[in-house]
């Protein structure tokens, strides 16, 4: 396994670069008015899978030696690193488990279905890693961690490559977190470009482990429960690579309301025509809940997906 920095990052970002899509960065220009900064919208709701986890999947998958191909892989995901490593599958031609919770989102599920994989549903968003790594050692396959892997942490970095070659000053770029692969791949590109951005990591209270751990300066076990952000539910895993990754580079993290996050959701459709799931809406919610900080500055939020129940996006989009 290759050690994780700058020049990896960007041969990640040469290898998967057929495969994912250099995803659009938008100005808002309501939220830049509300803040009186410029905000952009990084839009990985965009990618192929309507998720930034293809980065992460078609990068580590591409880097499987030949014996592991012929075996196989499975992963454990609440859905959108499920897609992420689904497609990259079926796209290399490399059989693949999926383990998802009981009460994962309907929508992703139903996306899931979609490719040509063998799909085991059982536990809860906390229970799910340890189940797909004992279906690991059993058969063999090779277990593709949602975030507590260097390859798919490169691959997730390669966004902030692509937010540095648009835009040549960033005071700030917010990040969602659950497991930490995305933040900590971005986080340690982004400094090392530029040792002066400001890395501001989002998690709700229900999905608020590495907030936690991070306070503590440690991985501690949190009891999570349902959020609208639930995309950023599971936990984590001791020792994660992520979390020491995100104490080196990461300046802050913060809970945001879950009424901030559905505010965000009915904002990003009404402003900005973009369809967004709860977890790749806190990033917003922290604009709004943070207005002030953000003034006079060029501020980067990452939307990190877009998988949403038809019948939850309508319910928030007339209420908010």
């Amino acid at each position: 396994m290759n050690s994780i920095n700058l020049e990896t990052i960007k041969k990640a970002k040469e290898r998967i670069k057929e495969f994912v899509r250099n995803t659009p960065l938008i100005h808002s220009e309501y939220l830049s008015q509300i803040c009186n900064g410029n905000i952009f919208l990084k839009l990985e709701n965009l990618q192929p899978t309507n998720s930034f986890k293809v980065r992460g999947a078609f990068n580590r998958l591409l880097q499987l030696s030949p014996e592991e191909r012929r075996n196989g892989v499975v992963t454990a995901s609440s859905g959108n690193h499920a897609q992420g490593v689904a497609l990259a599958a079926e796209n290399l031609k490399i059989s693949a488990k999926i383990v998802v919770p009981i009460n994962i989102s309907m929508a992703k599920l139903k996306k899931i279905k979609k490719y040509d994989v063998n799909i085991i549903q059982e536990g809860d968003f906390d229970t799910i890693e340890k189940k797909a790594r004992e279906v690991s050692h059993k058969e063999n396959l090779t277990y593709i961690s949602p975030y507590n892997d260097i390859e798919v942490i490169m691959g997730q970095g390669t966004i902030a490559l692509e937010v540095l070659e648009e835009l040549t000053k960033v005071n700030s770029l917010i990040v969602p977190i659950g497991g930490g692969g995305l933040i900590s791949g971005v986080a340690l590109a982004a400094k090392t470009l530029d040792p002066d951005i400001e890395i501001i990591g989002v998690q709700t209270r229900g999905a608020s482990t590495m907030y936690k751990s991070w306070k503590a300066g440690k991985i501690v076990y949190t009891k999570e429960f349902q959020t609208i952000a639930e995309g950023l539910l599971g936990g984590l895993e001791l020792g994660a690579k992520t979390f020491e990754l995100i104490m080196e580079y990461v300046d802050r993290i913060i809970l945001v309301e879950e009424d901030s996050v559905r505010s965000a959701i009915s904002l990003l459709w009404k402003k900005e025509g973009q369809i967004v799931e709860g977890a790749g809406a806190t990033t917003v919610a922290c604009i709004l809940e943070e207005k002030e900080k953000f003034a006079q500055k060029n501020v980067v939020a990452i939307i990190s997906g877009g998988n949403i129940e038809n019948s939850l996006f309508t319910e928030i989009i007339k209420k908010f």
